[in-house]
This record gives structure tokens, C-alpha cells and sequence, in this order.
């Protein structure tokens, strides 16, 4: 969980994801949304895949990131079950039974 949250510390990083959840692109394209340089770009894609929120494949000459939702909702919920706002919040949605004798 640590490193998810250390990948998100980063404002450019933060963007990327947000990028991602249009959709698959490729690394020139994500690094074209930016004003940095590719090495700069590159060492955020790292931080990134170690923190397993892409999913990296190699298309010819191009790398397509991935975003992988699922590990991001994880350690959200992980974190926030650490204060007990996961249980709260499910115990929450769960619908309860009218009382008897009255329609809903």
C-alpha cells in the first residue's frame, strides 16, 4: 500500500492515471500531455508500474499503458478500513427491511 500511495503523492503521476481511465495509450502520448522531459516522464512511468497502478505491453516500438483500477481501489479501501470507514460506509449501503405492516 505504501508505494500506491507514494505513486499518487506525485501531481504528474496523479494526472497520468487520470489520463488512463479514458483509456489504453501509448508512453509518447502520455509524455506529449506534459512539460517535462522523457527521462523525467520515464522515471514516473516507473514509479508507477512498481506501484502496480499500470499494466505496461509492448506494441511494436511503443509501450501501452494500462490502468489497473483494481489495485487503486484496493489500497483505497485498505486504507480507509484502516479507520474503520470501509465497514461504516458498507454497513451503510446495505438496504434495511421495511417494518412489518408498512409498504415501502
Amino acid at each position: 500500500m505504501n508505494t500506491v500511495f507514494k505513486a499518487l503523492s506525485d501531481p504528474t503521476r496523479r494526472k497520468v492515471l487520470q489520463l488512463l481511465r479514458a483509456g489504453p495509450m501509448s508512453a509518447g502520448d502520455l509524455a506529449d500531455q506534459f512539460a517535462v522531459s522523457k527521462p523525467t516522464m520515464s522515471a514516473h512511468f516507473a514509479v508507477l508500474r512498481e506501484a502496480d497502478l499500470v499494466h505496461v505491453e509492448k506494441s511494436g516500438k511503443s509501450l501501452i499503458y494500462h490502468l489497473k483500477l483494481s489495485v487503486l481501489e484496493d489500497a483505497l479501501l485498505g486504507f480507509a478500513d484502516t479507520f474503520g470507514i470501509a465497514r461504516e460506509a458498507a454497513a451503510s449501503a446495505v438496504p434495511q427491511p421495511a417494518p412489518k405492516g408498512k409498504k415501502a
